[in-house]
């Protein structure tokens, strides 16, 4: 089996979607020895937030010197980079090595594992195979019936913002969505919280009572902002002083929740220095979050797709470019809240540009142009990805201002191509 071939196994039509449920999981993983055993976890769920998490301890724990795997979902341009070590992605023949293993014991099941439970199983096993010394293991969906759930207590949990998203699957109440992802609390282990207020906190704080674990939430008013600009952002938090590449207020969060989550990880025994945290969330890298591309015009990507997403971008457009004329390129999926997200992000933006993304799931672009018509403001349609940057750089520079691309990370990959990243 090459590299190819592995892809196009995993992600097999049959068993294509999601199935919520861990008893696929449980007896791949059996049949495969139970990988999962060997190693320990930062288990991080959430609606938002939850992969610049995973990327910043990731980044932090290389610093200390550990050995880390990363898990997270889905990926900006290649398949590999859901599973790294040390932030380096998978290599093809690796991959391909270890789907062709775990091909006979997935063919031998009744109830064949489905494709991200396939990409779990190859991960653990990667992981396992290479002793790493933790791993930061992200929820796909949802956390108490997640295939990442199979792991026993992790060292800690981590659960990032929580909103609407997903509620055909978690619920369509904020109280539901929290259960699901307070299913990620183990007996006796140790959570950190993104602060949040009301109903949410409510049932987290009642899950960690039920099962005696330790509950920590970062304090946001000890956020003191020190420097922002568009190369990044200077903070304190705690009394410490640390730069962030990544922009915008929320990530300022983000990174409280995962300096509160290093303290619970030294109280367990690891040596996790200050200075490896300076520098970690220092270099951290995570593409398509609000990501300048390109200046003049001015290009900036995000893969944000749902309201509180919109929300965060909106918050960061008016912050990083309060002045400048801008057009918005968009491209979503139909069975997001796209018109929440419109209502949101159109009153800023002076031009639209709507695209269709490649994936089923996608709403045509003539259709997302529809969305746009009632501001009165110039729409275009394109054909591609690739067309629509075109377009918004041209209409960008006419209004000698800026171009914003969101709605779907399913864009993000063929849209930072264009500007040669991959």
């Amino acid at each position: 089996m090459d590299y190819k071939e592995a892809l196009e196994y995993i992600s097999g039509v049959s068993w294509l979607g999601s199935k919520p449920g861990l008893e696929r999981i449980t007896e791949l993983l059996s049949r495969l020895g139970n990988p999962q055993a060997q190693l320990r976890f930062v288990h991080v769920a959430g609606t938002n937030g939850k992969g610049s998490i995973s990327a910043m301890l990731a980044s932090i724990f290389k610093k200390a010197g550990l050995k880390a795997g990363l898990f997270t979902s889905p990926y900006v341009n290649r398949f590999n980079e859901r599973m790294q070590i040390s932030l380096n992605p998978i290599e093809d023949n690796e991959l391909a090595l270890l789907v062709e293993e775990i091909k006979p014991h997935a063919e031998a099941m009744d109830d064949h594992p489905t494709e991200f439970e396939m990409m779990t199983a190859t991960a653990l096993l990667w992981f396992c195979r290479n002793k790493c010394d933790i791993v930061v293991l992200e929820v796909g969906l949802g956390g108490r019936l997640d295939a990442t759930n199979i792991i026993s207590a992790p060292d800690c949990c981590v659960i990032a913002n929580i909103g609407l998203d997903h509620t055909a699957v978690l619920g369509d109440t904020l109280e539901d969505i929290a259960y699901e992802k307070a299913g990620i609390i183990k007996e006796g282990c140790s959570v950190v919280m993104y602060q949040q207020f009301g109903e949410v906190m409510e049932v987290v704080r009642d899950v960690c009572s039920e099962r005696s674990a330790e509950l920590t939430v970062p304090d946001f008013d000890d956020i003191l902002p020190e420097f922002d600009s568009r190369d990044g952002q200077v903070f304190s938090y705690g009394g410490e002083a640390y730069a962030l590449s990544l922009l915008g207020e929320h990530q300022l969060k983000n990174a409280a929740t995962v300096i509160e989550t290093v303290k619970v990880l030294r109280r367990l025994g690891w040596s996790i220095e200050h200075e490896a945290v300076e520098a970690g969330l220092y270099s951290v890298s995570w593409p398509a979050r609000f990501e300048i591309l390109h200046s003049e015009p001015w290009f900036v990507v995000d893969g944000g797709h749902n309201p509180q997403c919109a929300s965060a971008l909106s918050e960061c457009v008016k912050r990083y470019f309060p002045d400048d004329k801008r057009v918005l390129l968009m491209g979503v999926l139909r069975d997001k809240d796209y018109k929440t997200i419109v209502s949101t992000l159109a009153p800023l933006f002076d031009a639209f540009v709507a695209v269709t993304p490649d994936s089923p799931r996608a709403l045509d672009a003539a259709a997302l142009a529809e969305e746009f018509a009632p501001y009165g403001k110039e729409v275009q349609v394109c054909a591609s990805v690739s067309e629509g940057v075109s377009t918004a750089l041209d209409i960008a520079e006419e209004l000698e201002g800026m171009a914003c691309a969101c709605g779907s990370l399913y864009i993000c990959g063929e849209i930072r191509a264009c500007f040669g990243l991959k």
